[in-house]
């Protein structure tokens, strides 16, 4: 048993369906008690160290204790080629990230990646993410091996491509299926760790390949599925050219029966309103990933619209496509794109959306994503006067998003002072 001082912020309902002031309930001086990698109690400081008397104590101060940051989107592969200048989707892949991810087939380039990117979603606050790895099934081997080596929540899969790719990335259906068996069978379900059915996106995969993957989710229906969709406008026709057939984009990953509860539908900007009402009545969730879309110009996400008709949403930085490791950062770039859309974003929906939010898309709204008893210690503990700039705006606050508002919108890995997994500091 531990005790952690702080701020606390918990979420009680969903800032896009109340009030913010009804969906969250905030101790200025609060405290959080852990015993055995879960939550025990949530509270006053004065009455959880009551009720607890022996267990040792850390102040954190004025810093806000929040559950750790889900990232529902990522690329660990892309780790080092982050931040790479000038392309939109198609030339990025073929440029930077063909290139990149053949070299996972080496077990020790997959590991020291792995371990890196850890090290710096860490640093940051985020606690959970779900990353795309390479064909090779040492990519996956070395992402779980590095996460389950730190004790995290980690979710990912192999990505299947079988056409539109480099003779070095391309696997078959034969070999999608087997492979991505294989690995759900030895990774699923081991201590924290989950396995993703991952094909890449329509256009580089075929026919027999989607349905073979279609297949195997429907023989493993307690696994997520993760895709990108409708990301660019050349994206989009390029679909419509490689699957005629096909009523839209949404409707490929249909008739392969990859489109369902437990479906990650990564971006998902440029959507019909057939498309629209097929994802909800599937109960797949769209992820939405902000500093990707503006760094390599796919569009503005509808945050306002899709939310107000009932959609389930994640948040990810789609590393690295999208700029920075950051949560903050992705926080704030939803911000941003929200404005050029006419519809502000709350801060307290910016944060659920980083939390609750990306855990209720990835199916694990009752383990992770919320300060309360029962759930998983996966801890960030911001401090929320981390720079001169964001202190001296902090100091004049008078409510407690008008505090947390800046460091959304300046904060950095100097916001976060302490991240814990499974109530270890890490």
């Amino acid at each position: 048993m531990q005790i952690l001082l702080g701020q606390t912020l918990t979420f009680t309902d969903d800032p896009f369906r109340v009030p913010p002031a009804d969906a969250l309930r905030h101790e200025r001086r609060g405290a959080v008690a852990i015993e055995d990698g879960k939550i025990v109690a949530v509270g006053p400081a004065e009455a959880v160290r009551t009720a607890h008397p022996a267990a040792p104590v850390t102040d954190h101060g004025d810093a806000l204790i929040s559950p750790g940051f889900v990232d529902a989107h990522v690329h660990y592969p892309q780790t080092a080629i982050i931040a790479s200048w000038g392309k939109r989707l198609i030339d990025w892949l073929n440029l930077y990230t063909f290139p990149e991810e053949a070299r996972f087939g080496n077990p020790d380039h997959a590991a020291k990646i792995a371990t890196r990117y850890f090290d710096l979603t860490l640093a940051n606050g985020t606690t959970t993410a779900v990353s795309y790895c390479t064909i090779h099934p040492e990519s996956v081997d070395a992402y779980f091996s590095a996460a389950q080596r730190r004790g995290l929540r980690a979710l990912g899969g192999k990505t299947c491509m079988d056409t539109n790719a480099p003779d070095n990335l391309s696997d078959s259906a034969q070999s999608a299926y087997d492979d991505s068996k294989a690995l759900l069978e030895k990774w699923h379900g081991v201590d924290r760790l989950g396995y993703v059915i991952t094909p890449r996106f329509a256009p580089t995969s075929t026919r027999a390949q989607l349905e073979a993957l279609g297949r195997l989710w429907s023989e493993h229906p307690e696994v997520l599925m993760q895709t990108h969709l409708s990301e660019q406008h050349e994206e989009i026709a390029w679909v419509a050219e490689l699957f005629p057939e096909a009523e839209d984009y949404v409707d490929v990953y249909d008739r392969f029966g990859l489109l369902g509860e437990g479906a990650l539908m990564g971006h998902a900007i440029h959507l019909s309103p057939r498309e629209r009402d097929r994802l909800r009545e599937a109960g797949a969730s769209l992820i939405h990933c902000p500093t990707s879309n503006t760094f390599i110009g796919s569009g503005l996400f509808d945050m306002d619209g899709l939310m107000r008709a009932g959609h389930r949403i994640g948040l990810a930085t789609d590393t690295g496509g999208g700029s920075s490791f950051s949560m903050l950062r992705t926080m704030a770039a939803a911000y941003e794109v929200a404005q050029l859309r006419g519809t502000p974003l709350h801060p307290a929906q910016l944060w659920w959306l980083a939390t609750a939010g990306s855990a209720h898309a990835l199916r694990l709204g009752d383990t992770i994503g919320t300060l309360a008893p029962g759930f998983e210690a996966d801890l960030a503990v911001v401090d929320l006067a981390s720079t001169p700039a964001i202190a001296q705006r902090a100091a004049r606050a008078e409510t407690l998003w008008e505090a947390v508002f800046p460091t959304i919108m300046m904060g950095d890995d100097r916001a976060i002072s302490a991240t814990y997994v499974a109530g270890r500091k890490v």
